[in-house]
């Protein structure tokens, strides 16, 4: 496990976690971190894929603002973390992505999985970019970039209890784009995360495992 310094098309250099899988990677998963910056969380999330096989990567796409960002759940890492995504240029968040999918391309085909914030990401990144595939958990504020849709296979996960994303969104996102796979759980907002009082060990266990099926289905 290491950082990798990615520079982007405009010139801004950022960092990133990575960890190489043991053996011939399967292919490339870009990790996209929630509000909270690359964190215990998204780290742990790398080292996950890349135990299933893939070079997984993780950039700080809060660099363009603040360097080492690694915010916990607290109210106070909430503000700090609300207030760093608020002023994120979509742009230059699609940037630092983009050289982050060139970073992946020697593992093999390139996809995408976002929490929360990176679930939104993770959606603009497929309608515009050349990820093969993409997952979207908890994907907070999607119906604002429609009626774009993705132009890789999709797959989402939400819970049925979140309180901050209505029902009504997912099906906004669900009618403008049903080639996607769509799951809901019996869980509320971040019930993947081990770190969060919404943590429901049964839903992450389940997400994950499809997840995987789909990352297996659709890079290798």
């Amino acid at each position: 496990m290491s950082n990798l310094q990615l520079r982007a098309a405009d010139g801004h250099e950022f960092s990133a976690y990575f960890i190489r899988p043991e053996g011939p990677p399967r292919g490339a998963v870009v990790v996209v971190q929630e509000a909270f910056g690359v964190n215990s969380h998204i780290r742990r999330l790398v080292e996950q894929y890349a135990a299933e096989g893939y070079f997984a990567v993780a950039p700080a796409l809060y660099d363009r603002q603040k360097k080492g960002v690694d915010l916990g759940y607290d109210p106070q890492s909430l503000e700090q973390g609300i207030a760093l995504l608020q002023k994120a240029d979509p742009k230059g968040v699609l940037a630092d992505l983009s050289a982050t999918i060139d970073a992946g391309v020697h593992a093999g085909r390139v996809a995408m999985v976002g929490y929360c914030w990176g679930g939104q990401m993770t959606y603009l990144a497929g309608c515009r970019t050349n990820i093969a595939a993409g997952i979207a958990y908890y994907g907070g504020g999607i119906p604002r970039w429609l009626p774009e849709t993705p132009r890789c296979p999709m797959l989402f996960h939400f819970g049925e209890q979140d309180a901050h994303i209505p029902l009504a969104d997912v099906e906004k996102i669900r009618q403008a784009f049903p080639q996607g796979t769509y799951h809901l759980y019996p869980a509320g907002h971040g019930f993947n995360c081990p770190e969060r009082a919404s943590f429901d060990a049964a839903s992450a266990h389940l997400a994950f495992t499809r997840s995987i099926e789909f990352l297996h289905q659709h890079i290798g």
